[in-house]
């Protein structure tokens, strides 16, 4: 299996070599030339599977360059029960006869980003390794909260490698914030962005695509690599869950092989959801891939209309992991249904830089319309589905995964549609314990209360145990305090690096 970029098609690299490099450098994604296809005997197979043999199962088809051996040890290196505290990895709750939660937050960081991220760097160093590469990686991250933590403890002194993480300096929770900045190891960088999310996001495309910049890294060899779901070694783990979840409710008789389901994901950056669209031309039964979004509802008017459009309000909500207004894997998205066709697609790209918007034509906007429904939800909202789960329920929710219940619960009033569906529960309700606690129980329960009361308190509202990672972090020490200006991220990384 080779791959080819979004923007220039011609171009044919191995999985290994994709998977080092992160971005292309026209500044195009990474793509596999086909999208494989999975058997329903395989399917069935699965029912019976460990999920790291339904990991295997997916992954050896995209990642092909990688010998057996090569492809199990990064798997089960990545997922064991001491670090996802489940044997299941990624379990399925069943809400009611509509509604299955995919806990995706059992993981070290409490969100779905670590059933990526624990898998990245055993997939990264490997590739190294293949493609005989002698310069040290320099893996330059964006997060709008949990990508950072979790490609911090991914790659915290793995060999080979540094890891800086740039985070906007007012968009991300103040667990999410104390998990970064409490970071230990010897290779981990940590910078807080003025700005948003975007402006960190851009940021780091700009100093992966700034050839003289690059030139000086190079004479000094080191060479840049990225942990967002820009690298394909991000977004291929992310498919294995769906089929996962798929396999569980057909192994629990609540479907059976063949029967179609709908899929709802939270998303800002789109990557969440594209591993589902993925999953889908793999052959796994989906019926609508149900995109939700915060206020910051760009996705929702691009699929309900075929504009995208950039240039509106910036909204800091409670579901921050989403405050997103460029969303960059919509490039694949794109490219696959244009017929990759490359030429647009830099057109299309070129034209969000420039405009900050664009429009598909009439034959694209046919097909996300086949594929996708989009709704989107403000914080109230989100605010009155975590109480109105949790009282129903009795169940507790994060504000991303509330997000998705909204649409969802919307989805049902408009079209009637009560095909079994399968919700991306993105993070753990701790992660965001301020929000969730207001939501259930008005501002007055957090007054004067500091993060760690707060999970406490969490803790004996919602009948679950406080994560450990969340709970050690009281005892941490703050390492990190920079905060730059979005034109100093490349003289973060060069200070970093000591060019």
């Amino acid at each position: 299996m080779q791959y080819q970029s979004t923007r220039n098609k011609k171009m044919s690299v191995s999985s290994a070599q994709a998977i080092k490099t992160g971005l292309s450098a026209e500044g195009g994604l990474f793509v596999p030339e086909n999208i494989p296809s999975v058997s329903s005997a395989e399917m069935d197979a699965m029912t019976s599977m460990t999920y790291n043999e339904r990991a295997y199962t997916v992954l050896k088809k995209f990642l092909t360059d990688y010998t057996d051996e090569e492809l199990w040890n990064c798997i089960n290196k990545a997922y064991t029960k001491e670090k996802f505290e489940t044997a299941n990895i990624a379990p399925v709750y069943k809400l009611n006869g509509a509604q299955y939660f995919l806990e995706l937050w059992h993981g070290p960081t409490c969100a779905f980003k670590d059933m990526a991220l624990q898998i990245l760097p055993h997939l990264l160093t490997t590739a190294m390794a293949k493609t005989d590469e002698k310069d040290e990686l320099i893996i330059l991250v964006a997060t709008s909260g949990d990508t950072g933590k979790a490609a911090l403890e991914g790659f915290k002194d793995v060999s080979g490698t540094r890891i800086i993480v740039f985070y906007p300096s007012d968009g991300v929770s103040e667990i999410q914030k104390l998990q970064m900045i409490t970071q230990e190891g010897s290779n981990v960088g940590v910078a807080a962005v003025k700005g948003n999310f975007d402006d960190a996001q851009n940021g780091v495309k700009k100093i992966f695509t700034d050839v003289s910049y690059n030139a000086v890294l190079e004479n000094n060899n080191f060479k840049l690599s990225s942990a967002n779901s820009i690298n394909w070694g991000r977004l291929v783990p992310q498919i294995v869950y769906y089929f996962s979840a798929y396999a569980d409710m057909v192994k629990g008789n609540e479907i059976k092989t063949g029967d179609k389901i709908n899929v709802v994901v939270p998303t800002g950056n789109f990557g969440n959801i594209l591993a589902a669209y993925y999953a889908k031309k793999m052959g796994l039964p989906i019926a609508k891939l149900i995109c939700a979004s915060n206020s910051n509802n760009v996705l929702t008017d691009f699929i309900n209309t075929g504009i995208y459009n950039k240039n509106r309000e910036f909204h800091t909500t409670i579901s921050p992991s989403m405050d997103i207004l460029i969303s960059s894997n919509l490039e694949r998205f794109l490219y696959d249904i244009s017929d990759r066709d490359d030429t647009l697609i830099a057109s299309l790209m070129k034209q969000l830089v420039e405009n900050g918007s664009y429009e598909v034509d009439s034959r694209m906007k046919e097909k996300i319309s086949q594929l996708f429904y989009a709704g989107y939800c403000n914080d109230d909202k989100t605010r009155q589905a975590i109480k109105a789960c949790k009282e129903e329920f009795g169940y507790v929710i994060d504000t991303h995964t509330a997000v998705a219940k909204v649409v969802h619960d919307e989805y049902i009033s408009k079209t009637g549609d009560i095909t079994k569906t399968v919700i991306a529960s993105t993070a753990s309700p701790f992660k965001f314990n301020q929000s969730v606690l207001i939501a259930l129980g008005g501002c007055e329960i957090v007054a004067g209360k500091d993060e760690f009361t707060l999970l406490d308190i969490l803790s004996e509202k919602s009948g679950m145990s406080i994560p450990a990672s969340l709970a050690e972090l009281k005892h941490k020490n703050r390492i990190f305090d920079l905060v730059c200006d979005k034109e100093q991220m490349q003289h973060v990384v060069s200070d970093f690096l000591n060019i």
